[in-house]
């Protein structure tokens, strides 16, 4: 059995496709690799308050704040500091295009995640393999309430640097205490989906009746150039989540609620946003306000009140989503 201390090398070795061992042991428990970019900490015995956790990260393949958070947590369960008493599945999303430092390669794999898909390439086949991977594992625990935290950054700035988004399904709640467990990791905003997204939290939530988020965790940039400070309370409750442990809570009316009202999407070639690019997320406009023109839909303005653009892009591929519109909302409870 090989030692822990390959387990730090994990990401990587994911990233470059060097080699890493199949298996080895850790503080509390046994590490697997399960295939490229995917990794199985199973702990000798799950403590009390376990869940089986699925932590991802690099499903967009430039977005590497998470993945250094991830790292870090990797190195401190490597070293012994940390104790490992839940099962959790690792994921690194989209090995490729992060050797690439881009987004994507052919497509955006988090848009991909459902049963029925049926196309073809590099992101598809991914997106298989990754929903094959969580039903596996889920199955493996199911007797462990279930949890995905889906790991991003943004590719422009924010009026709410950290935020979460809420999957939108009629099959799962979402327990009050996630709101608690966000507001005492520094997340700052919910946004909360009005319909079916098919991304990687929402496979989880819907399929799988798992605790879900994709949790906006600032900035797209490079490798080393991250505010992993801004992180740290976060990366606490990750610990916790990897350590077994209830994670520290706080107030929910910490963080700003929303919900989505409208999508904006690119219907044809000529399609454009009537607002700077970098224009930050959240920004609000006012009723009457020109969002977007389109050769095919025509033009998208602000209705009777206030809208606030989210995830705002221009450049995506045809018949995709150009831009959330959302509005201010009350805390659950």
């Amino acid at each position: 059995m090989l030692t822990s201390a390959r387990l730090e090398t994990w990401l990587r070795a994911s990233i470059e496709e060097a080699d890493f061992p199949e298996r080895g042991r850790l503080c509390g428990g046994h590490f697997r690799r399960l295939g490229q970019g995917v990794l199985a900490l199973t702990p000798d015995h799950a403590a009390p308050e376990a869940r089986a956790c699925v932590l991802s990260v690099g499903v967009h393949g430039n977005e590497t704040a998470p993945m250094e958070l991830l790292d870090g947590l990797l190195s401190r369960l490597a070293g012994g500091e940390l104790r490992l008493g839940a099962p959790t599945l690792v994921i690194l999303g989209n090995p490729e295009a992060t050797r690439r430092g881009v987004r994507y390669v052919g497509t955006n794999l988090n848009r991909l995640f459902r049963r029925d898909l049926d196309a073809a390439g590099m992101e598809p086949e991914r997106a298989r393999a990754l929903m094959a991977a969580v039903d596996a594992f889920f199955n493996r625990h199911s007797g462990l309430p279930r949890l995905h935290y889906d790991l991003h950054t943004a590719i422009r700035d924010s009026r709410y640097p950290r935020f979460a988004v809420s999957p939108f399904t009629e099959r799962t709640a979402v327990e009050p205490a996630q709101w608690q467990w966000l507001a005492a990791a520094d997340i700052q905003a919910v946004l909360h989906q009005h319909r079916h997204s098919w991304t990687f939290s929402h496979y989880s939530k819907h399929y799988q009746g798992a605790q879900a988020f994709t949790l906006e965790l600032g900035s797209a940039l490079p490798f080393g150039h991250n505010d992993l400070a801004a992180l740290a309370p976060m990366g606490e409750l990750l610990a916790a989540l990897l350590e077994g442990r209830e994670p520290a809570p706080a107030p929910s009316t910490r963080m700003a609620f929303f919900r989505v009202a409208h999508e904006l999407m690119r219907e044809s070639a000529s399609f454009r946003l009537a607002f700077p690019d970098d224009t930050p997320n959240f920004t609000e406009f006012a009723p009457g306000t020109l969002l977007a023109e389109d050769g095919r839909a025509g033009e998208t303005r602000v209705g009777e009140s206030p809208l606030a653009v989210v995830f705002p892009n221009a450049g995506v591929e045809i018949g995709a989503r150009a831009a959330l519109l959302v509005r201010p909302e009350s805390p659950p409870g």
